[in-house]
């Protein structure tokens, strides 16, 4: 099935939905909110407008099937995310969920048949950036959002993610409840099509690659330096509670010990995201007493992941005593790490040589909801596209042909799939 006949609908797809988001700098789609909605809507009308059918699950990601496929019989899932960091860019997670729907208008067009029906999930809120929590659709759909994710507030409104999600169509109660909200056993695959958000591909030449794990992460959204606010002029350094200059010794002494692990071979990367002062009371003759900040670090090992957490608690308590200062953190998230199906990146792998497409296999350092269906028991795996400039902002730029190649590839290893896992 040839499926780069599609290039022009998939351009339309691409302009339209970035129409509908633009936010004046790059897109915007709140998770469970305006942007999200409006990007589902669209994606919901083209799918109805191509014979195909669409539901809303238990947690209003939206699912696409084609019509007269049994609702309770096995399937493969190929799915990603429609909402966006703010100010983001148009391909990150969007590009995972046309894929699908291009390989379901493909075979509708066609009249093909399946012997392993494709259905394609967009998900609802994985993005992090608006409630402090990754994965929140995949999440509930799996049993897996906690009561206390549901209380977490969004960054603008300060309203719940659970008031979010209940105006959306999502059933609050049973996600509160920690239920599985569909039938795992008839998933035979999930398969996510993603743009690269960093610049190995781009580097390496390379248009496709498979991915062959993806990082965890372990993370606080807020932590809070305390110190003691004075007069800039008046207190020496031996007498100064300062919280920015606990702040930065505790930055920087992370980053030696991530300096020395990596030396030692150890997979990991640390970030500090967001640093602030009160802007009501900070002043350039005021000594900070107290500094808000973000702290993550992500890798594919769960072990490393808590060694280098407990590392970080060991400096915060002997830069309290040094400083005459203290650290209060908000509550500790933690996303595990997740390797693919060895079968599946074969296939892909497979797929990508038959197109005669350079390709390596390739971790992602970018979380997925690929890593949630792998670590609930379901076979998984992800192509990456090529993609210049990074992600999460607003200058995201997959070129169209990389895209057909992965969409092709794509279609090649759901044809392939049901042979190779029998």
């Amino acid at each position: 099935m040839n499926l780069l006949q599609f290039r022009s609908l998939a351009e339309k797809i691409f302009a339209d939905v970035r129409e509908l988001t633009f936010d004046g700098v790059g897109v915007t789609r709140e998770s469970f909110g305006r942007g999200e909605s409006a990007a589902g809507d669209y994606l919901r009308d083209l799918a109805l407008s191509e014979g195909l059918e669409v539901q809303a699950d238990r947690a209003a990601n939206l699912l696409f099937r084609r019509p007269g496929a049994a609702a309770d019989g096995p399937a493969v899932w190929v799915g990603s995310h429609i909402d966006s960091v703010p100010q983001g860019g148009n391909y990150d997670g969007l590009a995972g969920v046309v894929a699908g729907l291009l390989c379901m208008i493909a075979r509708q067009r066609e009249g093909s048949t399946e012997a392993l029906p494709l259905e394609t999930i967009a998900f609802r809120g994985e993005e992090s950036a608006w409630f402090g929590k990754a994965y929140m659709g995949s999440s509930a759909l799996l049993g897996k959002l906690t009561p206390a994710d549901l209380e977490l507030t969004q960054r603008a409104t300060g309203d719940t993610l659970a008031n979010y999600m209940e105006k959306a169509g999502a059933d609050v109660e049973a996600i509160r409840a920690g239920e599985v909200l569909f039938d795992k056993s008839r998933i035979k695959a999930y398969l996510e099509l993603h743009i690269e958000q960093g610049p190995v591909m781009v580097a390496r030449e390379l248009p496709l690659a498979v991915v062959s794990g993806i990082r965890g992460n372990v993370r606080h959204n807020h932590v809070a330096c305390l110190g003691d606010a004075q007069h800039s002029g008046v207190v020496p350094r031996w007498l100064r509670h300062d919280a920015m200059f606990a702040v930065a010794d505790l930055i920087m002494r992370l980053d030696e010990h991530w300096r020395v692990l990596l030396e030692r071979g150890t997979d990991l990367v640390v970030t500090t995201g967001m640093v602030n002062t009160d802007p009501a009371e900070h002043s350039i003759s005021r000594i900070p007493g107290r500094v808000n900040f973000s702290l993550e670090a992500r890798s594919k090992s769960t072990d490393t992941l808590e060694a280098f957490y407990q590392l970080m608690h060991a400096e915060c308590a002997a830069i309290s005593r040094e400083r005459g200062v203290r650290f209060e953190f908000d509550r500790r998230l933690l996303s595990d790490p997740a390797t693919m199906d060895e079968g599946i990146c074969k296939v892909l792998s497979n797929a990508c040589a038959a197109q005669d497409v350079p390709y390596e296999v390739i971790p992602s350092g970018a979380g997925h909801d690929a890593s949630l269906f792998a670590n609930a028991g379901i076979p998984s795996g992800m192509l990456f596209v090529r993609n210049q400039n990074g992600s999460h902002n607003p200058h995201e730029a997959m070129e169209i042909d990389d895209f057909m190649l992965g969409v092709q590839v794509l279609s090649d290893t759901l044809d392939e799939l049901p042979r190779a896992r029998t």
